[in-house]
């Protein structure tokens, strides 16, 4: 490291420009990374996607890209209002690229809909919508809606837009800023935000590069620009705070940067590896949208800690003591705050004085947070859980109360009978008519719709679909125990002959799919980061037992979210706050909260516990090293915390549940990490190990690379003990 920072010192023109030349490279490419996003959402490898393809293959159409045109007129109207709604939804679906009006359905005495089909995924078929409604136009006496979930997504962007907006623009920002200006106390709070400015267009740049061979979501740049912008206040914060104490220990500004890139500079390396890992999770996620946040987790700690490596120093080479000159907070409060012996360091050692009284409190109130986790209901998503008001929406009630609220997303049963003609086998046609029998005598079912005449039956004869309105909503219990009947009881019993198959798909086994294929590989995927995390820390730390108990202390954090999301959400408490109450907690969230927190958690273990090990190594005792490592990184972790957890809050502010869950999910586990855990339960539980926190055998150590880490003897530990 010593040798690297200095070259990197002599260099500094050229590494400067090397980054300039970077940075315009990747604002380029971010310029088109827009366009190669997407908001598709596929199962591979299910009974839905099975389907998907039998209908977009041979039928031309999409479970999830087809429209629905709603009319309501007055009480008795909907036979008066069929031959305008035919005439109206096939204006509607000409302005649809492989649009086709497949059917007219009355649904009650006052309502019409009519389905318009096509092969186009909703991020692409989205954009038609006000075409659509256009050519739809209005009918006298009536209401007209255009709904289906590509114009849902549609009437949603500019929500999502605005949300994101206010969160990050009006909320996160600027306190971000108010905080770096007041931790840091001079205009070096401009560090962090020139870090951010080439690390995160880096990132994105790489983004685009994969964009062009796999399928990424639209949000991961706001996930890459949220993660980025964390991390470059958390390292900045660490580089150049021991950066400035080296300064003030006497050293040249040369010296000052190797001392510090030794320490800070190696816990940034460590930190990075750890985020790296557990955001990498997402990589190995059986679903490719997952696979793509995975991409940007994995990319955003790893150019953070080549800009960290290479470019925080040359930046405080040049401007650290210019900026240092200009007080944004009184002298006298920054020197009270650099003093040796201050809050923090008066806290470790209250902790001190009674460690077992502090360790069983906070664990306690930590699983007391958490136990409500065993409630936790999962679930696909939900329409309830968006504005209401949208046109899109307003459709979908209109069918809600008069058919279902399945009506929006049916359950769509598609068969392959294996030969052309297969359908009018007389074997075949008995089993569909059993299986619509069965289907009809299913509570949960509001329609079944199987019409040859409406495309319900490719033009070959070996294919067919049947189409289930269900009386519940797609995400619901109900809804998803329908799914699970149909394809363990009612479609077996309709028995089809050998040789046909037939697979349930569409709005609600999408659902039992996604769910199913997400958390038949989370645990797994958790127990090898957990594993993998396990190992780098050994190494960092250089002891067996801190690994182990960093892994526990943010687990717990996680669990203690994850309990609070129950609290919150399900059980009504958040309402007072604005919250959004709903029974289930999107299945996506824990996933998503597990890699980002368990990352961030350990960016801040390796901050706090590296500089007590180099405490430690300097010939102090456990106690005086703790207290020291809490003293001089306390404030830092807090600063770091507060800012991600402002970050965070900004989604709460939304009008989304699915957001509002998301935000509030990462904002609780960060905050309570960095109070709770960070600032109470990791001293006090380092007093009661003693010395044992930083044994490593000669034997592991050797494996390692390592310099082992033998246990002091039982008349030093006695004396050490007797010291404290």
């Amino acid at each position: 490291m010593e040798r690297f920072t200095r070259t990197m010192i002599r260099y500094r023109w050229a590494v400067l420009a090397v980054w300039l030349v970077l940075l315009l490279v990747s604002v380029m490419a971010m310029s088109g990374l827009a366009d190669l996003l997407t908001n598709r959402f596929t199962l591979p490898g299910t009974d839905t996607d099975r389907t998907e393809k039998i209908l977009e293959q041979h039928f031309g159409q999409k479970t999830t890209g087809s429209f629905s045109l709603v009319v309501k007129g007055a009480p008795g109207s909907a036979d008066r209002l069929v031959p305008l709604v035919q005439e109206r939804a096939a204006k509607a679906a000409a302005e649809l690229p492989t649009g086709k009006l497949a059917g007219v359905q009355v649904v009650s005495g006052s309502v019409v809909s009519a389905t318009i089909v096509s092969n186009l995924e909703p991020a692409d078929a989205k954009g038609y919508t006000d075409d659509m409604r256009a050519a739809a136009g209005k009918i006298p006496g009536a209401e007209v809606y255009v709904s289906g979930q590509a114009a849902i997504e549609h009437d949603l962007d500019p929500v999502f837009a605005h949300d994101l907006k206010v969160g990050e623009l009006y909320i996160a920002i600027p306190i971000a800023v108010l905080i770096l200006a007041f931790v840091f106390g001079t205009t070096a709070f401009v560090l962090p935000l020139l870090f951010a400015a080439f690390a995160i267009p880096t990132t994105l740049s790489i983004i685009w590069v994969f964009a062009h061979f796999m399928e990424l979501t639209t949000y991961l740049q706001n996930l890459v620009m949220l993660i980025g912008l964390g991390i470059a206040i958390d390292y900045s914060l660490l580089v150049v705070y021991r950066y400035r104490e080296e300064l003030l220990g006497g050293r040249s500004k040369e010296d000052a940067l190797v001392r510090t890139m030794q320490t800070a500079g190696r816990a940034v390396v460590f930190s990075g590896s750890a985020v790296g890992i557990g955001l990498a999770l997402m990589l190995f996620m059986p679903l490719p949208f997952m696979r793509g946040f995975g991409i940007g987790g994995f990319a955003i700690p790893i150019v953070s800690v080549l800009c960290a490596l290479t470019l925080l120093p040359v930046l405080l080479y040049f401007l650290g003591a210019k900026l240092d000159r200009v007080r944004l907070v009184p002298k006298r409060i920054l020197a009270r705050r650099d003093a040796e012996y201050n809050f923090w360091m008066r806290l470790a050692r209250a902790i001190q004085r009674r460690p077992a009284v502090f360790a069983a409190g906070t664990a306690a109130v930590l699983l007391a947070l958490a136990s409500p986790v065993f409630a936790l209901e999962l679930g696909p998503g939900s329409n309830k859980g968006i504005p209401q008001n949208l046109e899109g929406v307003q459709g979908l009630n209109v069918i809600s109360d008069a058919l279902g609220e399945g009506a929006l997303a049916p359950t769509v049963i598609a068969g392959d009978t294996g030969r052309p003609g297969g359908v009018d086998a007389p074997g075949v046609r008995a089993a569909i008519d059993e299986l619509t029998a069965g289907l009809r005598q299913d509570p949960e079912v509001a329609r079944v719709t199987f019409d040859e005449s409406r495309q319900h039956v490719d033009p070959n004869g070996r294919y067919f679909q049947i189409e289930v309105v269900g009386k519940s909503e797609y995400g619901s219990p109900p809804a998803l125990d329908f799914v699970h009947r149909l394809r363990d009881r009612i479609i077996p019993a309709a028995g089809f002959p050998e040789g046909v198959q037939v697979y349930a798909g569409g709005g609600p086994p999408s659902g039992v799919d996604f769910l199913e294929l997400t958390y038949g590989a989370f645990p797994w995927l958790v127990l090898g980061v957990l594993v993998a995390t396990y190992f780098l820390l050994l190494r960092a730390f250089r002891s067996l037992l801190l690994p182990l108990k960093a892994i526990i202390l943010n687990l717990l954090s996680i669990g203690a979210a994850y309990g609070l999301l129950v609290v919150f959400f399900k059980w009504g408490a958040g309402d007072a706050l604005g919250l959004i109450s709903f029974d289930q907690i999107e299945g996506w969230i824990p996933v998503f909260v597990f890699a980002m927190v368990f990352g961030l958690s350990m960016d801040y273990e390796v901050f706090l516990v590296s500089r007590m090990r180099e405490e430690w190594d300097a010939g102090r005792r456990n106690a005086e090293a703790v207290a020291f490592g809490l003293a001089k990184t306390g404030r830092i972790v807090t600063a770091a915390g507060l800012v991600m957890f402002a970050a965070f809050m900004g989604f709460v502010a939304g009008s989304i549940v699915g957001l509002q869950q998301f935000g509030f999910g990462l904002a609780m586990a960060i905050i309570l990490d960095v109070t709770i855990v960070r600032a109470l339960l990791v001293p006090s539980v380092m007093e009661l190990f003693g010395r044992w926190n930083w044994w490593l055998p000669d034997n592991v150590a050797r494996v390692f690379r390592v310099k082992p880490s033998p246990l002091a003897p039982k008349g030093a530990a006695a004396l050490t003990s007797r010291a404290r």
